[in-house]
């Protein structure tokens, strides 16, 4: 609900923004924010799996998983499957919803599901980084510890304002923000239409820090598992 509440303001509020030189071609801000409010929905409960695993592992249940005749992967794989399937069904209705009140899509129901398939990308990325953190800690706290992280991350990005028109160090922080390399594509797919290019760097880019942070947690529970 709160990213719905945020879309529904900031398009109330920002109505002239859209207006400003060089702020890209929309007939409403509704169509701007749709990628940022999809990925801020979804982040909420990216952190899931690896609180999960963390809880797992203080209250013993892990030591019995692990002591099972059952392979060691899908200890892993299993919470990062249940994240996928929350974030896909967020997804697709904030998509709806937008739709309802209004938004358009340039890119058709093509770059709609382009748009899910990132988010549920950057869904897998964020939780493997959490899992890892609950491999090494062992502790819920340090997991949910990321989430700040992982929320102003959104903020600083373009997310809700495009790059070209921020200033100082805050252009430069969102500039390199990876949030910005997911959002910028897929919003072009949004508001301009179809393009191979936006399609491959909206999908590349979480592909890559999802297969980084998923490889680090099945090392961190190789390390574990071999050391105990």
């Amino acid at each position: 609900m709160f990213p719905l509440l945020l879309a529904a303001v900031y398009t109330h509020q920002f109505t002239r923004v859209i207006l400003l030189p060089g702020f890209p071609a929309v007939d409403s801000f509704l169509d701007f924010v749709l990628p940022a409010s999809l990925v801020q929905s979804v982040s909420f409960g990216a952190t899931e799996a690896g609180t999960e695993l963390a809880r797992d592992i203080e209250n013993g249940f892990f030591d019995r998983l692990r002591a099972s005749p059952c392979m060691r992967l899908p200890l892993l794989l299993g919470r990062l499957g249940g994240a996928v399937v929350v974030a896909a069904v967020k997804g697709v209705l904030i998509i709806a919803i937008f739709l309802l009140f209004g938004a358009e899509i340039a890119g058709g129901p093509a770059a709609a599901v382009v748009l899910v398939v990132a988010a549920v990308l950057l869904v897998i990325a964020i939780g493997g980084l959490g899992q890892m953190l609950a491999i090494f800690t062992g502790s819920q706290e340090a997991v949910n510890a990321t989430f700040p992280l992982v929320f102003t991350s959104i903020f600083m990005s373009s997310a809700f304002f495009p790059t070209n028109l921020m200033s100082g160090w805050f252009r430069e922080v969102a500039e390199a923000n990876p949030v910005t390399w997911i959002i910028d594509p897929v919003r072009r797919l949004i508001l301009e239409g179809w393009s191979w290019a936006d399609v491959g760097q909206a999908l590349v880019v979480p592909l890559v820090i999802s297969v980084a942070t998923v490889t680090m947690a099945v090392v961190a529970l190789n390390r574990k598992l071999s050391s105990s």
